[in-house]
């Protein structure tokens, strides 16, 4: 149940259950089961207000409201504006036999629980007037159905306002919104529940975004006849300064599995520098050798380079040698307003600022951004943040939540981009590398816990490992 739909697809997908002899109805009264059992699980019976939306959102807390009556809970029901006439949500309202009171601050701020089910994730301008005056002014605990009113479920941008919720309920599938920022911290924690709605309406809209994890790829184990020759050579071209960057890359890909590392230093002074790091690395100091050996097919660019044209043209040169490249940092800065010159490109993993400076902003939408800009360049792309995107150049999706908030520290970028490039030598495509990068990342910076440092993340990835092996 990892596939991500857009709002238009959830409708897509409703509509076609609906086709299929599921009435509107149905749904809605599954969805607002979910809802009751939701806050009767999490919460304590209070006073409840269900702040209750014209549209099908709204339907569902009318039909959550008379549940959670029946059970004995004291709910009262607070409604934007009434449900069109002949709707679903008319119907559900219809059955509500409760109190219903004024949509007010004043009423909410009464309750020991607000239900928000105002509007869903297909909202398509920004709340304003009186709803935004309300929904601004909750403050005790939320329960929002499908996202907190305000929350675009296609981007987990906010239109408007959105209330902070303890806890939401969504249905049939997560959107995007779900688990991208803000959206992702508003929504609290997040409930997926099933309703009425098969699965077999999945194949005709095609999903193409997904929250990712292994079931969207498998890291490679070694097998009993395995050689070091055999689970891959990258190599990583160092630069003259920053020397602790190509260091970091060469950590990241062999705790991941890469059989050989090869550092190409720039100068033999830079060569003795880091000759006097890790025994188990290969540093030369003669860039054109290593890139002539069919060996080493492939290189970690960027990391410590400058963001110069000798970078771009060394980034160009491997890949007409037709060498997989994974390109960070100074390698895609290189490329500032140039997109085109990352073609060829297998990897890359810009943060935001280097997405900025070779794409543009990526606006609201960064979905969008992301997967255009995997299809001006002909790479997976990897847009490196808490909410990690990774889009492949067909349009496949994939968005990250396992990364804590100590990963944030300097040098982690640069493990990754390691990570990557050893699963991309051990036979990985480069979209299931990347993820699979991206995830094993998140998941040892949560194994080496606070106070992490780039230094530690290396070592935390053999349990990391060790544990996407046994699932």
């Amino acid at each position: 149940m990892e596939e991500l739909l857009t709002p238009a697809e959830m409708a897509r997908a409703d509509a076609a259950a609906i086709a299929g002899g599921v009435p509107c109805i149905v749904l809605m009264e599954a969805a607002g089961r979910a809802v009751a059992r939701a806050a009767m699980r999490r919460f304590r019976p209070c006073r409840t207000l269900v702040l209750a939306g014209p549209g099908n959102n709204g339907g569902d807390g009318w039909a959550a409201a008379r549940l959670l009556e029946q059970a004995g809970w004291p709910v009262a029901v607070a409604p934007l504006a009434p449900p069109r006439a002949g709707t679903d949500a008319a119907l559900a309202a219809a059955r509500w036999r409760g109190k219903v009171v004024a949509f007010s601050a004043a009423e909410a701020a009464r309750a020991g629980l607000v239900i928000d089910a105002v509007f869903g994730a297909g909202l398509s301008k920004p709340v304003e007037g009186r709803a935004a005056e309300v929904l601004a002014a909750l403050a005790g605990p939320v329960l929002a159905v499908d996202v907190p009113s305000g929350v675009d479920g296609a981007t987990g941008a906010v239109r408007g306002v959105a209330p902070q919720a303890a806890l939401t309920v969504t249905f049939f599938r997560r959107k995007p919104g779900h688990l991208l920022l803000p959206g992702r911290d508003l929504c609290g924690e997040t409930v997926l529940a099933g309703i009425a709605l098969p699965a077999t309406v999945l194949p005709a809209i095609a999903p193409r975004a997904w929250r990712n994890g292994p079931h969207l790829w498998r890291i490679p184990r070694p097998g009993a006849a395995s050689h070091k020759y055999a689970r891959g050579h990258v190599a990583v071209a160092a630069g003259p300064g920053m020397t602790g960057a190509a260091r970091l890359v060469a950590a990241g890909a062999r705790r991941a599995g890469a059989g050989l590392l090869s550092i190409a230093a720039p100068d033999e002074a830079t060569a003795a520098v880091l000759r006097a790091g890790d025994p188990g690395v290969i540093v030369v100091a003669d860039r054109a050798a290593l890139l002539a050996d069919p060996r080493i097919g492939v290189w970690v660019l960027g990391p410590g380079l400058p963001p110069d044209a000798a970078t771009l043209a060394l980034l160009r040169q491997t890949v007409a040698a037709g060498r997989q490249v994974v390109a960070d940092a100074g390698a895609v800065r290189a490329a500032s307003g140039d997109a085109a010159a990352l073609a060829g490109v297998a990897i890359l993993t810009p943060h935001a600022g280097e997405f900025a400076a070779v794409f543009g902003p990526p606006g609201a939408d960064r979905p969008a951004a992301v997967r255009a800009a995997a299809a001006a360049t002909g790479a997976v792309v990897v847009l490196k943040g808490a909410d990690t995107l990774i889009a492949a150049p067909d349009g496949r999706l994939a968005i990250n939540d396992n990364a804590p908030p100590w990963l944030a520290t300097g040098g982690t970028g640069d493990v990754l981009a390691g990570v990557a490039a050893a699963l991309l030598a051990q036979g990985m495509a480069p979209f299931e590398a990347a993820a699979a990068a991206v995830h094993l990342h998140g998941a040892a910076a949560r194994l080496a816990g606070p106070g992490l440092l780039a230094e530690d993340l290396p070592r935390a990835i053999p349990a990391a490992l060790a544990t996407l092996w046994l699932d």
